[in-house]
């Protein structure tokens, strides 16, 4: 993970970002179909052209505007959703539907835009994204590929809320780089101890403030001999045989 300064990258910048991404992967699996998911910001030319061009398929947000407002397709299936909706007389009307666009820094490449139409008492609603996928339906594209992103909103949230990566008070750049390494390498560290919970168990799901307090912010007395560590824990802890199958799980098994 790395820091940088607030404001929003240019897209030379991003593709340079996804460059080094790509490589790190294909290195370790070079035979894996690669689809990037983002928001808005990632739906640069730069980006686009390159994924393009190295075969990496993408869903991106795209930003509404009144080219794609006025599309005619869109505009046909919006029309459509709200005299569905009033005639029906539902709350809430989801629809989807696709066309071409090409935005004047695309050049002239036309690249397919999903749309979601969201039809409700408090008006219309439209979000966009665009796509290099050919096959599957907009649907799909839109909540089944795109909305997962959102998982990764709440990772993202998980790692600065509960693990603090979010304070970077030092003066030197370098050294709040280091101290979001730190965070960084405590949030895997914290993932692999609630992957190795039984998959039955309660932990297994919880957030890491809970696994912190419950599993590691334990008393014990700590028996150090020449071959091995003992970890006493008091009769009444409750977890002590989820502790006891956490630490054979992650006991290095010798060749």
């Amino acid at each position: 993970m790395l820091l940088r300064t607030g404001k929003t990258p240019s897209g030379p910048e991003m593709a340079s970002h996804v460059r080094r991404l790509i490589r790190r992967i294909r290195k370790h699996w070079p035979l894996t179909r690669i689809t990037l998911r983002g928001d808005g910001h990632y739906s640069r030319p730069e980006i686009m052209a390159w994924c393009e061009a190295n075969t990496v398929d993408y869903v991106f947000g795209l930003p509404g505007n009144r080219t794609l407002h006025a599309d005619p397709v869109i505009v046909g299936a919006a029309d459509a959703v709200c005299v569905d909706r009033a005639t029906r007389g539902w709350p809430v009307l989801r629809r989807y539907g696709e066309s071409r666009y090409a935005a004047k820094s695309w050049g002239k490449i036309q690249r397919r835009v999903v749309a979601r139409i969201e039809a409700s008492t408090m008006g219309l609603d439209i979000r966009f994204v665009v796509t290099s996928l050919k096959d599957g339906t907009p649907e799909r594209i839109y909540d089944t590929l795109y909305c997962a992103r959102g998982q990764a909103e709440n990772l993202i949230k998980m790692h600065k809320a509960q693990l603090n990566s979010d304070r970077t008070s030092c003066r030197s750049a370098n050294a709040n780089q280091m101290r979001l390494i730190l965070h960084t390498a405590a949030y895997w560290l914290m993932w692999r101890v609630r992957q190795a919970l039984p998959a039955a168990a309660a932990l297994r799901v919880a957030e890491f403030a809970t696994i912190r307090l419950r599993l590691i912010k334990v008393a014990a007395r700590i028996i150090e001999s020449a071959s091995r560590v003992r970890i006493a824990l008091a009769s009444a802890c409750p977890d002590a045989a989820l502790f006891s199958h956490v630490a054979l799980s992650l006991r290095t098994v010798s060749p």
